[in-house]
């Protein structure tokens, strides 16, 4: 449940189908190279951009975030192997579920939106994009905040739960028949231009 001294960072959701990806995986993907400096927050909030067509333009959902952690775009999008960007690296950011707003947060005069810091307060209250902007001295509390989030947070830390799945289960799961799986880790963009 979204509580008003939350960090929030309102993101781009740049498609139908990176909502459905974030829905339905539980992560959402940024490049590094375009991220902002923290993105160790409680929740994001994800603007829909004119490509949702009655629904673009506002913010519609929600997402408490459970850890992240640093992979490519080939690793994230299997599917798009052969993707420009596949080997660059990403955030992956893992999420709970999309929480619909009751009541959506639509666009004023913005035109574009890549990333802005706010709080669950103001999210909270915000009838349009604007009212989440954070002026005054509350702004210099919310980037000390940060700045403190940023220092005591591991850079590729995650805080999924650990899963005691048997390999041969693990194996099916993964598609894998009668190969043998080397114990290893394995190791998604926002923005209008295609990434």
């Amino acid at each position: 449940m979204l509580k008003p001294t939350d960090l929030i960072l309102v993101t781009l959701i740049k498609t139908p189908r990176d909502l459905d990806l974030a829905r339905l995986l539980g992560w959402y993907r940024i490049p590094l190279r375009t991220a902002p400096k923290v993105v160790a927050v409680d929740y994001l909030a994800f603007y829909q951009p004119s490509t949702f067509g009655e629904r673009g333009r506002q913010i519609e959902y929600v997402a408490q975030v459970n850890g992240h952690e640093l992979t490519t775009r080939g690793e994230l999008l299997r599917d798009e192997k052969d993707h420009p960007r596949a080997k660059e690296e990403y955030y992956k950011i893992q999420i709970g579920g999309l929480e619909k707003l009751a009541q959506p947060i639509a666009t004023d005069k913005w035109k574009r939106l890549t990333f802005l810091y706010s709080t669950g307060e103001y999210l909270l209250n915000a009838k349009i994009l604007n009212d989440l902007v954070i002026e005054g001295e509350e702004r210099n509390i919310l980037w000390k905040n940060l700045r403190e989030r940023a220092e005591n947070e591991q850079l590729y830390k995650t805080n999924m739960p650990e899963a005691d799945i048997p390999p041969e289960v693990l194996m099916a799961l993964l598609g894998f028949k009668g190969h043998e799986v080397s114990d290893g880790s394995e190791v998604y963009d926002v923005d209008e231009g295609g990434n």
